[in-house]
């Protein structure tokens, strides 16, 4: 009887886990597979692989549209954002997990409230910046934005990484003489790769698909990012329904890519880093 409840239980759990992966995945693959099929191909098979191998929609999106341009300012509004908030986000989550101070906590609180505070709220003072900035229209103007996105997440990330580093080991190195920046940099950064990589992710993706304030403060075709340039496609290949899964294929791919890699960071990193009192 035990034994047949477990098989039960573990059968329930690899129905729901597969029924989630594919889901997950299903929309994803028809969109790719879509991309390489005619139009005649999907309104009359919309399941069926295509016909034959052609990258035709890709290279006309190449050739007829900045999608360059757009992958680098995605890439620059994205990556550079990730990496400098992701430093300054790691420090500030240090500073919480290891020291006490006065108003430790409310520091903490007024971090977190900020996960309750609609993004569209902040739209007229973030304008107004960019604007007495002289960055409307810039993919700099858009970076300095992004710097912010994401930090209450991280912070909680952060903390709990590096909450979990042996204080010990802080003790050992302040002895032997490391300084704050020291025993940060060296000791306590390499032992959350697994909350480091795991934000770095969430920001970088949340960025990456950033849609409302890109399009807030740009306007010319040199600065859009790529959910802006879908959106256009979008409207364009309302017809043409090959290329417009082109251009979503091209928008969402180096996201997953990126996940899918980093996925196994994390998985190695918390596997490496399992380190106890």
């Amino acid at each position: 009887m035990e034994r047949t409840k477990k098989i039960l239980t573990r059968t329930m759990m690899y129905a729901v886990m597969l029924f989630v992966v594919i889901i997950s995945l299903f929309p994803v693959l028809w969109v790719i597979n879509a991309s390489f099929k005619t139009n005649a191909e999907i309104l009359s098979n919309p399941f069926s692989l295509p016909g034959s191998l052609s990258f035709e929609a890709y290279q006309y999106l190449f050739e007829n549209y900045n999608f360059g341009r757009y992958f680098a300012n995605s890439l620059i509004a994205a990556g550079v954002s990730t990496i400098v908030s992701l430093m300054f986000y790691a420090m500030g989550a240090y500073v919480l997990a290891k020291f006490k101070f006065p108003g430790k906590n409310l520091f903490f609180i007024l971090f977190t409230i900020t996960l309750l505070v609609p993004a569209h709220s902040r739209t007229q003072p973030i304008f107004s910046m960019i604007m007495h900035l002289n960055l409307y229209d810039n993919i700099w103007g858009v970076t300095l934005v992004y710097l912010s996105a994401g930090m209450a997440m991280s912070i909680f990330l952060l903390k709990a990484g590096f909450m979990a580093v042996p204080r010990a080991l802080d003790e050992a190195a302040a002895i032997e003489g490391a300084g704050f920046f020291r025993i940060f940099w060296m000791i306590n950064l390499p032992l959350t790769k697994s909350a480091l990589t795991t934000a770095g992710i969430l920001m970088f993706l949340n960025n990456w698909n950033e849609y409302y304030y890109a399009s807030l403060l740009t306007t010319s075709d040199k600065n859009r990012t790529m959910p802006i340039a879908l959106s256009f496609f979008t409207n364009e290949f309302s017809y043409n329904y090959t290329r417009m899964f082109a251009a979503l294929a091209v928008v969402i791919i180096p996201g997953i890519i990126l996940y899918a890699v980093a996925q196994e960071q994390v998985q190695a990193s918390m596997a490496a880093t399992g380190i106890k009192e």
